[in-house]
């Protein structure tokens, strides 16, 4: 294996990697909005919530398409195997965030006879985040292959550990959403997203908690890599700073701080990502497909990493310099539509 072998792999891993990270981050808060929506009943209440993130919430996804489209291009034999044995959730994620975005602009349209495009709203992100959690469940616990293809069937996803994975990513999404309009929003949105953040984040932990303690009991490569020595003692920096980020978010929910909070929800978003990475990595194929055996021909991959360099800074300071013309709060009556 030449340098060049082993390195673009590890770089289209990184860029990969990065772009999901950012997705889970920014889509997230949009995405828990809409789960949150349900229980914020009164149509003003509603309108300051979509436009806290009108700005944001379609750019964010295209996070999402660089992940999957990266998958595609740089690890093909990756995505064959991940897409034939995933295919169900995958098809309901996509379909519900297109409800999901197709009632976001309606919606406004559509007044005062919107009542379905609310519903369809908060069904679509609700299910998108159920599905998103689906699929990595099936991930973790292992996909049959057999001389390079998927080898078992349509339903293996659906265990009870994808179902846990599910329900908790729709857990943590609205927290990520409420501490979002904490930031975002001020007057009785931000007061009940600080008493609903509280119970969402016990509610995280708790899930957090469930998935940690089910995940090396369920896969023994996994225990096997956290409870060896000497990597137990730096992994467990992982688990202690996710209870500082949890004891930051409580403390900003309960402060009347409005950044703190968000950031901490984002911080225990980064940190259970970091523990999926450490107990998968190099494999992007849990169990049997590594990174190195999964890449595309090296030609392929520097041609498409030449494109990528030059479009993702471009990208970058593009949604950074969005987020800064529209920072602030935004006020009941005030938005974009």
């Amino acid at each position: 294996m030449t340098e060049l072998d082993f390195s673009l792999p590890v770089i289209w891993a990184l860029i990969i990697g990065t772009a999901v990270a950012l997705y889970v981050v920014l889509d997230g808060f949009d995405l828990g909005i809409g789960i949150l929506f349900p229980l914020f009943p009164r149509e003003r209440d509603r309108d300051q919530m979509m436009n806290s993130v009108a700005p944001f919430w379609d750019g964010n996804e295209t996070w999402l398409v660089l992940g999957g489209g990266g998958l595609w291009i740089a690890f093909p034999k990756a995505f064959a195997i991940i897409m034939p044995a995933l295919y169900l959730p995958m098809i309901v994620l996509l379909l519900a965030l297109i409800f999901r975005g197709v009632a976001f602009e309606f919606r406004w349209v559509a007044k005062p006879h919107h009542r379905w495009w609310d519903v369809a709203f908060a069904a679509g992100s609700t299910v998108a985040a159920f599905a998103q959690g689906l699929v990595l469940g099936g991930l973790l616990q292992g996909i049959a292959v057999s001389n390079g293809q998927f080898a078992g069937g349509p339903l293996d996803w659906l265990t009870p550990f994808a179902l846990l994975t599910g329900c908790a990513l729709v857990v943590g999404y609205a927290l990520i959403g409420a501490t979002w309009l904490v930031l975002k929003t001020d007057g009785d949105v931000e007061a009940r997203s600080r008493r609903l953040g509280a119970k969402l984040l016990l509610g995280l932990l708790a899930a957090i908690a469930m998935v940690s303690i089910w995940t090396p009991l369920a896969v023994p490569r996994i225990a096997e890599r956290w409870f060896r020595m000497p990597d137990f003692a730096w992994f467990s920096l992982v688990p202690i700073a996710t209870a500082i980020a949890a004891l930051a978010c409580w403390r900003g929910l309960h402060s009347g701080r409005p950044l703190l909070p968000f950031l901490a929800s984002v911080a225990l978003f980064l940190l259970a990502y970091v523990g999926l990475v450490i107990s998968n990595v190099p494999y992007i194929v849990p169990p049997v497909l590594d990174v190195w055996e999964a890449a595309a021909d090296p030609k392929s991959q520097m041609f498409m990493l030449v494109g990528v360099l030059i479009l993702l800074p471009i990208i970058l300071g593009y949604t950074v310099f969005n987020y800064w013309v529209f920072r602030g709060k935004v006020r009941a009556g005030e938005g974009y539509h």
